[in-house]
């Protein structure tokens, strides 16, 4: 027998890094990613959603269409979810990289898989300045902007590394700890009595305008923890997704609580006063008989928690693309690792670089990059049919 057959499945769960990235020795011995591991990735990106760009487009849009583009998100956003699913459970255990090796000539695969690699390191990297910039105004001022992004990229680097499969596991224990502290500070805030009301309905009054662009591109964000799938499709055989109007509902009430809460604390005009609106709501909200007295710090340290676990698996599925257009190391894990250093290596080099851009430039290459990402998944939905027409059409 072979070593890999001896391998029991409790070795590969607590050591991991043994565990093989061939997806047929992983089906074997039962050490795949179940269903639920898929809502994990969707519910990280629609909570990391609150303090991103998308609330703020939405409220500035907010008596130009912001209402009505959220309706049309959410119809979108399932429509995608849905597709996407169906598609690429047609390649049980393949990433993207397998599927359009398989599929479509190398002179169109390489550029397509470099340049969403591209767009998953850049979704990465501004999280990261995101919350440098956080940081630097609501917790710790007198620190350097570049001492905060070190400590980040040097966690988000190492982690980075981690076989699929234990990210995901790392996903669902950070979602255990972060989300009741994100559900206590979003009912704390609703029922706080500093909350106007009349302020979130005054802006309702404004839900019948036509759906604007820019907060459809922002608002669909929140559904976009699927596309992950594009690598982590590796550890999954057979997902199953049920119950698809969940996600639908999810999804709408995070659009409307991070939509309409600021706006009932800082009011329908005082809210273009406030970058991240979030956190200044936080501020705003004090904790009765308790240690900590100020909500901001457990809002803090539940979202730069779960900020950073969704850059380390947005850098991963980007390293992993990127690794794929790199000669095989399948048999040499030092030669791999050397590879993997090198693209960490830039991924830090580029982050460090966009540290020079101020809060405008940052401001309008996350817009930017909004528009580009929903363009990106329509691409890609569409890819991944045309691909497994061709494998079908091969087979008859």
């Amino acid at each position: 027998m072979q070593p890999a057959q001896l391998r029991p499945a409790v070795f590969q769960v607590v050591f991991p890094r043994y565990a093989g990235n061939d997806p047929e020795e992983e089906k074997r011995w039962g050490v795949m990613a179940k269903s639920r591991y898929f809502y994990c990735l969707f519910l990280m990106n629609t909570l990391i959603n609150i303090i991103n760009f998308a609330p703020r487009e939405l409220i500035d849009a907010r008596f130009d269409g912001a209402q009505s583009s959220i309706l049309v998100a959410v119809a979108t956003g399932t429509l995608f979810i849905y597709l996407f699913t169906k598609v690429i459970n047609k390649f049980p255990g393949q990433g993207l990289p397998e599927i359009f090796g398989s599929a479509l000539p190398k002179l169109l695969a390489a550029p397509l898989i470099f340049v969403y690699a591209v767009l998953w390191y850049m979704a990465g990297a501004l999280i990261l300045l995101s919350f440098v910039d956080i940081t630097l105004r609501f917790i710790s001022p007198d620190t350097g902007p570049y001492a905060i992004l070190f400590g980040f990229l040097a966690v988000v680097c190492l982690c980075s590394r981690i076989d699929s499969l234990s990210l995901l596991y790392g996903l669902e224990v950070t979602l255990g700890i972060t989300l009741p502290l994100i559900l206590y500070t979003t009912v704390k805030a609703i029922i706080n009595p500093d909350f106007s009301w009349d302020a979130v309905l005054q802006v309702m009054t404004h839900s019948l305008h036509a759906p604007d662009m820019n907060s459809i591109a922002a608002a669909t964000f929140t559904f976009s923890g699927y596309i992950n799938l594009a690598v982590f499709n590796r550890v999954f055989h057979g997902l199953k997704l049920k119950h698809i109007w969940i996600l639908s509902l999810e999804g709408f009430l995070v659009l409307a609580i991070c939509f309409f809460v600021p706006i009932g604390y800082h009011g329908t005009v005082g809210i273009e006063r406030h970058v991240y609106t979030w956190f200044t709501t936080a501020d705003s909200i004090r904790i009765e008989a308790f240690l900590i007295e100020r909500m901001l710090y457990i809002f803090y340290f539940a979202y730069i928690t779960l900020s950073l676990v969704s850059a380390i698996i947005q850098w991963h599925v980007g390293k992993e693309l990127l690794l794929s257009l790199l000669p095989s190391t399948a048999k040499k894990p030092k030669k791999k690792l050397r590879q993997e250093i090198v693209i960490l290596v830039l991924f830090a080099a580029g982050a460090l670089a966009l540290m020079r851009m101020d809060q405008y430039d940052l401001n309008m290459l996350g817009v930017f990059l909004l528009h580009i990402r929903w363009y990106g998944e329509l691409l890609l939905i569409l890819l991944l049919f045309w691909c497994y027409w061709i494998v079908r059409r091969r087979r008859a």
